[in-house]
């Protein structure tokens, strides 16, 4: 089975999540627990697309307001 660079992973933790966008841990849990990231749960863990986060990034850039 062929491992993943954490870098190019498709799918990340919210720890991932957090050290990309250079925000805290906790803002990033508060992000994806309102739906503002989107994101889905594995079991008890929190996960993130890259996908999804891409396009949550492209949103702050035209200016779209998170809440």
């Amino acid at each position: 089975m062929k491992q993943q660079n954490n870098s190019t992973s498709e799918i990340m933790t919210v720890t991932e999540v957090a050290d990309y966008l250079k925000i805290s841990e906790v803002t990033t849990y508060k992000l994806v627990q309102k739906g503002v990231i989107p994101s889905f749960k594995v079991g008890r863990h929190w996960r993130v697309k890259r996908e999804d986060l891409s396009e949550f990034i492209e949103k702050q850039k035209r200016g779209e307001r998170i809440d």
